[in-house]
C-alpha cells in the first residue's frame, strides 16, 4: 500500500487566492483590510507588479550591479541552522516586531510545508550574508520573506533581493510578483515600491479588481474603508 503523498498547494489555487489579496501566514492563506499598531488601526493595501511591464530606473540598475559582487544561488527552502544564525543577527539588528525564528515565521510549529517554497541566497566567499524566501505558484510569485547580516546594511540586501526575486520570477515566464502590502499613513513598508512603481498594481478589495498603484487611490481606498468601518 502506497503512502499518500503530502499536501501542496496547488500552483493555479495559490495563483488564484494571491489575485484576490490573500497571501502566506505560517502555513494558511488570509487577508486583512486594518492593521493595529499601538493604539492606531491602519488600513492594508495588497500589491503586485505586472512582470511585463517591470523597467528599472538608475537606482534599481545600480543595485543589480552592486550585487554582482555576491554569489547567488536558489535552492528549495529547508529549515538550517545556517538560516537561523543569519536570522537571529538580523532581527537583532530592527526596530519593528518579527518572530524570534525563520521556523516561526514560517512554519510555527508545522512538520511539513504546503507551499512551493524556495530561497534566493547571497554569498560573500561562500559565507552566507542574505536570504530571501518566496512561494512560487504556476504563473505568479510571492516574496515572503528577506534577511540579511547587518554589517552588509550599505549594500541594500532587502531591496537586492527583491530585485532579484523579480528577475528569477521574470526568467521563469511568470506573470505578476507579490511583495506584500503597504500601508496608509505608516511608510515603513513603502520599500515595497522600489523596484518598479510604474509596473505595480493595488487591490480594490471593495470593487475585488486590480488598479494601477497610486497614493491617490490608496487615499480613496483608505477613505472608503475607514467610513465603513465607523458605520
Amino acid at each position: 500500500m502506497s503512502a499518500t503523498p503530502p499536501l501542496v498547494i496547488p500552483g493555479r489555487a495559490l495563483d488564484f487566492y494571491l489575485s484576490q489579496g490573500y497571501y502566506r501566514m505560517h502555513q494558511d492563506l488570509f487577508t486583512c483590510l486594518f492593521l493595529p499598531v499601538g493604539e492606531a488601526v491602519y488600513t492594508v493595501h495588497w500589491l503586485r507588479l505586472v512582470l511585463a511591464q517591470v523597467e528599472y530606473g538608475p537606482a534599481q540598475r545600480r543595485l543589480l550591479r552592486l550585487g554582482q559582487q555576491f554569489t547567488i544561488g536558489i535552492r528549495p527552502f529547508t529549515l538550517t541552522a545556517e538560516l537561523e544564525d543569519l536570522y537571529a543577527r538580523y532581527r537583532l539588528s530592527v526596530s519593528f516586531d518579527a518572530p524570534d525564528t525563520v521556523e516561526e515565521f514560517l512554519l510555527a510549529g508545522a512538520t511539513h510545508n504546503v507551499f512551493h517554497t524556495e530561497v534566493l541566497e547571497l554569498r560573500d566567499a561562500g559565507r552566507l550574508v542574505a536570504a530571501g524566501i518566496f512561494d512560487s505558484g504556476e504563473r505568479t510569485m510571492a516574496g515572503i520573506m528577506n534577511f540579511y547580516d547587518p554589517d552588509y546594511r550599505k549594500s541594500s540586501p532587502g531591496k537586492l533581493l527583491m530585485l532579484l526575486k523579480l528577475e528569477e520570477a521574470r526568467r521563469r515566464n511568470y506573470t505578476h510578483y507579490y511583495p506584500g502590502y503597504v500601508v496608509h499613513g505608516y511608510p515603513k513598508f513603502d520599500y515595497k515600491l522600489f523596484p518598479c512603481p510604474a509596473a505595480t498594481e493595488v487591490f480594490d478589495c471593495l470593487r475585488e479588481e486590480w488598479f494601477p498603484f497610486s497614493w491617490e487611490r490608496v487615499e480613496a481606498q483608505n477613505a472608503a474603508l475607514t467610513g465603513a468601518a465607523d458605520s
